[in-house]
């Protein structure tokens, strides 16, 4: 559905994107992922056909969006960052008109427009001014401009902005329920939204893909990052440094953080390249100390997003 070839875009002579590759496969949900100022929302506006590329090729559908935009804007649905929204209309009249802008046949407009509000739980609110609606339903309005016109490609700019928990649950299940027909590509910072909704993720930063994948392939790709949990109760007159002793000469312990204390129980957190419960342990009894707890946990997509965007220290 999309390939992406060398796609740079300057801004003066700031490269807010520069050398983008890569592919998107019809049907996938793509979440797109970033800190501000990554490039997240140039990309998709260049995908959108809102801005032309310093250099590169995009292709969307087969069809090359410099050499023929007005060919790739029937073929997608684009909601920005801030909805295009007109408060002075009804969300009926709103959406007819966003369906006219698309091309659809006067005679189809009214069905289109009804599916787009049944898609979007928007049916309800179809007589209501837009100024008079909730921040989620307006949210919702904006999805349903973007796919009123039955697009092949849905762009998404940070479709979860501002709502509440139980909004961003139907939002999420929305986005579900639309892969069946569309392919979907997502911008956002609600990481365990775009985990949960997403087939793969793009990471990019200050301009460049620095990851690609699923959550588990970009955890692998960088080396399995995991933390142990240990409490250890130790005799002696200076336990603290007894135990950080014994913890820090465990091999592929990276790692040893301050103890949570209480008592003479001591509670570490050991960042880890692989699961050594069994060595962890091993070395405590050897030391004989007494082990009362001993947990492990793989990084998720936070720790991943920290280590390829935040660089060396941000994980700490």
């Amino acid at each position: 559905m999309i390939e992406v070839k060398g796609l740079t875009k300057y801004y003066g002579e700031h490269a807010a994107i520069h050398d983008l590759n890569f592919a998107i496969d019809r049907g996938e949900v793509i979440g797109f992922l970033g800190l501000n100022g990554a490039g997240k929302t140039t990309t998709l506006k260049i995908l959108g056909c809102v801005l032309l590329p310093t250099a590169g090729e995009v292709t969307v559908d087969g069809i090359d969006i410099a050499r023929d935009p007005h060919a790739v804007r029937r073929r997608i649905g684009f909601l920005p960052d801030t909805p295009p929204l007109y408060g002075e209309m009804t969300v009926g009249r709103y959406l007819t008109f966003a369906a006219e802008l698309r091309g659809v046949p006067s005679v189809d407009a009214a069905r289109a427009v009804a599916e787009a509000e049944e898609k979007t739980a928007t049916r309800e609110v179809h007589d209501q001014l837009i100024s008079s609606l909730s921040h989620g339903y307006r949210q919702r309005v904006g999805v349903a401009q973007a796919l009123v016109h039955k697009p092949k490609l849905l762009i998404l700019d940070e479709p979860t902005s501002g709502l509440d928990p139980v909004q961003i649950v139907e939002m999420r299940n929305l986005i579900h329920d639309l892969k069946q027909n569309h392919t979907v590509l997502i911008s956002s910072h609600i990481l365990t939204e775009i985990s949960q909704t997403c087939d793969r993720l793009l990471v990019l930063d200050r301009g460049k893909l620095v990851g690609e994948g699923t959550e588990s392939e970009l955890s692998k790709h960088e080396g399995e990052i995991g933390q142990i949990t240990v409490t250890v109760r130790a005799p002696g007159d200076d336990p603290k440094a007894q135990i950080t002793r014994v913890l820090a000469a465990i091999a592929n312990v990276t790692k040893v953080g301050e103890p949570f204390v209480q008592g003479r129980d001591f509670t570490y957190a050991l960042t880890t390249s692989k699961d050594i419960r069994a060595d962890v342990s091993r070395a405590i009894v050897e030391a004989k100390l007494d082990l009362l707890k001993l947990d492990y946990t793989r990084s998720e997509l936070e720790n991943t997003f920290i280590r390829l965007v935040g660089g060396a220290d941000a994980s700490n």
